[in-house]
C-alpha cells in the first residue's frame, strides 16, 4: 500500500474516492474527482516548505537506485567487489545501456522493508563501497565508458569497522580519484544526500538535484542535537541549513534542479525516470563535444571555485 505523508492526506482522501468511483462504474465521479485532485495537488506540492521537502527526500516510496536500474537500463550487469575486503550492498555498480548510450551507474540503495534495509545498510556505506565504486569507475574510464552517479544516503557508516577500514581515506581517495578521471562524469542526487556519503559519489562535471532532493552537511536531525540539544527544532534546522535544490543553487553549489513529476517521484516512478534519463543523455551530449583536456580543466574549476569569494 502507497504511503501518505501528513500533509498528503487530502490527496489520499480523493484518491479513495477515485478508487470507489472506479469500482461503482461512476464515470461522471471519476472525471470530477480526478480535477479535484489535479487541483489538490497544486495547493499541497505548490506551497512546501523546506520541512516537507525533507520528509519528500526520505519518503519510503521513492525510488531508489535499484529502481532506477531497472527503468533506465538495458543488458544491465552488476559489478561486485572492491577486490580488498568484501562486497558492500549500500552501493550498486551497474554496467549496461541507457538508450543507446554505455553507462557505468554509480548508486547508493537504502533497501525497502526491514530485511532489505538491514542487508543495505540503510543506505549507509562503508569503506568498501566507495572503493567499488572507484574500482567500477577506473574501468569505465579504461574502456571511456560515461558514468552517472545516483546519491541517496544518510551518510557514510560511521560505526568501528568502517572507521577501522579507512572510512575516511575511502572518501578521501575517491574525492582526488575522481576529480582527474578521463570520462565524463553526472551526478544526481535522487533523494538525501548526506555529508561525505554523498560526496563520495558526488564529484563530476555535472552535480544536480531532484525537486524533492536534499543535500546538506549534517542531518538536521543532528544539528539541532549539537546546536539546541533539542530534537523538537528538526523543522527549524532544516530551514537554517539551506539543504534545498533552489538553495543550493542560488549559492552555485548544484549545477541544476530536474523537474521530477510535481506530485513527486514516489507517485510517478516513470516520470521521474525519463526526466532523470533525458537530462542525463542531454548533459553527456554536450560533455562529449569538450576534449579530455578542457573536461578535466572545467571540472578542476567548477571544484576549486566551491566557497571561494573576492574581497571588495
Amino acid at each position: 500500500m502507497a504511503s501518505y505523508l501528513e500533509f498528503e492526506k487530502p490527496i489520499e482522501t480523493i484518491r479513495n474516492d477515485i478508487d470507489a468511483a472506479k469500482a461503482r462504474g461512476d464515470e461522471a465521479a471519476i472525471e470530477i474527482l480526478e480535477k479535484d485532485l489535479e487541483k489538490e495537488v497544486k495547493k499541497v506540492f505548490g506551497s512546501l516548505n523546506d520541512y516537507q521537502k525533507l520528509q519528500l527526500a526520505r519518503h519510503p516510496d521513492r525510488p531508489y537506485t535499484l529502481d532506477y536500474v531497472r527503468l533506465l537500463m538495458s543488458d544491465a550487469q552488476e559489478i561486485h567487489g572492491d577486490r580488498m575486503y568484501r562486497d558492500d550492498p549500500a552501493i550498486l555498480c551497474y554496467l549496461g545501456w541507457i538508450d543507446g548510450q554505455r553507462t557505468l551507474l554509480i548508486g547508493e540503495q537504502k533497501g525497502r522493508g526491514t530485511k532489505h534495509k538491514l542487508h543495505r545498510n540503510f543506505g549507509m556505506p562503508h569503506p568498501e563501497g566507495y572503493r567499488k565504486a572507484l574500482r567500477a569507475a577506473k574501468m569505465a574510464e579504461k574502456f571511456n565508458i560515461p558514468i552517472l552517479m545516483l546519491i541517496d544516503t544518510p551518510g557514510a557508516y560511521p560505526g568501528i569497522g568502517a572507521e577501522e577500514r579507512g572510512q575516511s581515506e575511502a572518501i578521501a581517495r575517491n574525492l582526488f580519484e575522481f576529480s582527474d578521471l578521463r570520462v565524463p562524469i553526472v551526478s544526481i542526487v535522487i533523494g538525501e544526500g548526506g555529508s561525505g556519503g554523498a560526496l563520495a559519489i558526488g564529484v563530476g562535471d555535472k552535480l544536480a538535484m531532484m525537486r524533492y532532493s536534499v543535500f546538506a552537511v549534517i542531518s538536521p536531525e543532528g544539528c539541532s542535537a549539537i546546536l539546541w540539544n533539542d530534537p523538537t527544532k528538526v523543522e527549524q534546522a532544516t530551514k537554517a541549513l539551506k539543504i534545498t535544490p533552489e538553495s543550493l543553487k542560488e549559492h552555485g553549489l548544484i549545477d541544476d534542479i530536474i523537474d521530477e513529476p510535481l506530485i513527486g517521484a514516489h507517485r510517478d516512478k516513470e516520470s521521474a525516470s525519463k526526466a532523470v534519463k533525458e537530462y542525463y543523455l542531454n548533459t553527456i551530449k554536450s560533455l562529449r563535444e569538450m576534449s579530455k583536456e578542457d573536461l578535466i580543466q572545467k571540472r578542476y574549476e567548477k571544484l576549486v571555485s566551491i566557497g571561494a569569494f573576492k574581497e571588495s
